[in-house]
């Protein structure tokens, strides 16, 4: 707790107010009580210089025997026993004025019998003496009067003397102890709002302010040292954010990476080479395992003869590869290290996954392709191999009528491989450039819409946000071949594509208003159809054909969609 002041500024300023304060009541004071003795000295000095002149106008009605003699006997009474020389008796005049008064009462008391005795003469002979008392009892009021004044001008002069002496002390004692501290705090104030925490105020007193700015200054270095604590707070935090940035777009680049379609060794290196811009690496490699194989090494950066560390990548329990580095000071995040370990293990094993799917998907439409040469190609040249052993056997014979049948059979036989084997290789080269499905059945369906005169009508609500590549291949292939049967077999008009989808059930339907056939006459049921069974099966759909002779014919596909999460 701060000590209390040992000189309060309030104190020593109340005190100079409260003596200015007293310097005033009393010199006002004693001017009022010297006015106030001071309002009957004129009247008395007018009243006892009548006296004088009543006096001499007494002697003068004695020697002219007035009648008005007595009339101003009485006025000479009135004027020395008047209020105003009765107020000679109060304890602020002089003794000798007193005295004085007293005596010529006593005179006078002694001078009026000798008219009541009519001794005038003796009266008269007195009476120049007695105004000789007048005349020094006036004067004696004058200089009272007088002196009473002067002790006023000095009273008074000598109190507004020290109250200027007072005041002149209060104004410099306040711009000392007062204006000049409260000129260096906020000078001092100044300084702070400008970030200057080092101050040194030169205020040295013991009072209020000169404990207000050694409190200051205190606050001053702790605000400075807070100051300093939060800069260096800040750009500790400042420095974590660009490293977390930093760590953030190299994540970023590596995830970007892995956006490409496929994966290979560039894409791994321009991941080592996103890595290398995290501060503190100076080069990188990462090793790709094969089971079976040689590992594959990318590199990046310049190794130094320093110790490499490592980290093994592993997705699932299964170990990917590793990823190895050197580095100097600072030392770089190993949390962001271990990120960028477990996103190249999911880059390598993306790979290993893409490049397993597109060889089973490679199989698998080898597979289909294998089954459909089977179906057409396989059987029409069995039959053409039956055909030439029956042709040896007809020429062995000799029979050439039945031998050139044969041949008619065989001529017909090639005739029909070599029309599947055009439509088989026409299926085989088809391309589907578009991902939008309703887009890439209009451009499926073009080429075939320009080679017949049938009006080819398409009728698309099936989205293909749920369709995944295998689906949409196989949807196009079936309605490609279906609506190919019906342009060259049926000879329709009119063909009509439908597809339709509700929630996860899906409707696929091609309608044609052709010939129409008998499902159940082999020689018909070629390999389109079964082409066509082939890609039901595939999208685990049940594929059904309504058609009648003469009445044209309808494909029919239902299958499911995967539901979405």
């Amino acid at each position: 707790m701060q000590n209390r002041p040992q000189k309060p500024v309030t104190t020593t300023i109340a005190r100079a107010m409260l003596a200015i304060l007293l310097l005033s009541v009393a010199t006002t004071s004693f001017a009022l009580l010297t006015l106030a003795s001071s309002l009957n000295d004129a009247e008395a000095v007018n009243v006892s210089g009548s006296l004088r002149m009543q006096s001499y106008r007494l002697a003068y009605d004695i020697e002219t025997e007035s009648p008005a003699l007595l009339e101003h006997l009485d006025q000479f009474e009135k004027s020395l026993f008047s209020p105003s020389m009765a107020a000679l008796e109060h304890w602020t005049v002089p003794t000798d004025i007193k005295v004085h008064y007293y005596n010529l009462i006593g005179r006078w008391e002694s001078l009026h019998p000798l008219l009541n005795n009519g001794n005038e003469r003796a009266f008269l002979a007195e009476v120049e003496q007695f105004v000789d008392r007048i005349d020094q009892f006036v004067y004696e009021l004058q200089e009272f009067s007088i002196i009473k004044l002067q002790v006023l001008s000095v009273v008074g002069g000598l109190g507004l003397s020290l109250i200027l002496i007072v005041a002149l002390f209060t104004i410099h004692f306040t711009q000392r102890k007062i204006v000049a501290p409260l000129t260096e705090l906020v000078s001092a104030s100044e300084q702070i709002q400008e970030g200057q925490f080092n101050l040194s105020l030169k205020v040295k007193s013991d009072n209020e302010l000169g404990i207000l700015a050694d409190t200051f200054t205190t606050m001053a270095a702790e605000l400075g040292k807070l100051y300093r604590n939060l800069e260096k707070t800040v750009d500790e935090k400042t420095r974590r954010l660009r490293q977390a940035n930093d760590s953030l777009q190299v994540l970023y680049d590596c995830s970007q990476e892995l956006k490409e379609s496929r994966l290979t060794s560039k894409n791994f290196a321009a991941m080592l080479d996103t890595l290398l811009a995290i501060e503190g690496l100076t080069a990188a490699k990462l090793i790709i395992e094969e089971s079976n194989g040689v590992n594959t090494e990318i590199n990046s950066g310049t190794p130094t003869e320093g110790n490499w560390h490592y980290q093994d990548l592993e997705l699932d329990g299964q170990s990917l590869g590793q990823l190895w580095w050197q580095y100097t000071l600072p030392c770089p995040d190993q949390h962001l290290l271990e990120n960028i370990c477990r996103t190249l293990a999911r880059g390598i094993y993306y790979s290993k996954a893409q490049k397993q799917a597109e060889q089973l998907l490679l199989m698998e439409e080898r597979a289909t392709i294998a089954r459909e040469l089977h179906d057409s190609l396989a059987q029409s040249l069995s039959y053409l191999k039956i055909q030439v052993t029956l042709l040896k056997r007809q020429l062995g014979a000799n029979d050439k009528e039945n031998a050139m049948i044969i041949i008619g059979d065989i001529d017909t036989g090639l005739s029909n491989a070599y029309t599947q084997l055009r439509e088989l290789l026409s299926t085989f080269r088809l391309t589907i450039k578009e991902a939008n499905f309703g887009e890439a059945l209009i451009e499926m369906l073009k080429p075939l819409e320009e080679q017949s005169d049938a009006l080819l009508i398409i009728d698309n609500q099936l989205s293909s946000l749920n369709l995944d590549a295998q689906h949409q291949v196989h949807l196009l292939q079936l309605i490609r071949e279906a609506v190919l049967n019906a342009i060259k077999h049926a000879k329709a008009d009119e063909i009509i594509v439908t597809c339709r989808q509700d929630n996860c059930d899906v409707t696929i339907s091609i309608k044609d208003d052709g010939e129409g056939f008998n499902p159940h006459n082999e020689k018909l049921n070629h390999y389109g159809l079964a082409i066509m069974a082939e890609r039901s099966s595939r999208l685990n759909g049940n594929l059904d054909i309504k058609t009648t002779q003469g009445a044209g014919s309808e494909v029919i596909l239902d299958f499911q969609l995967a539901p979405q999460g």
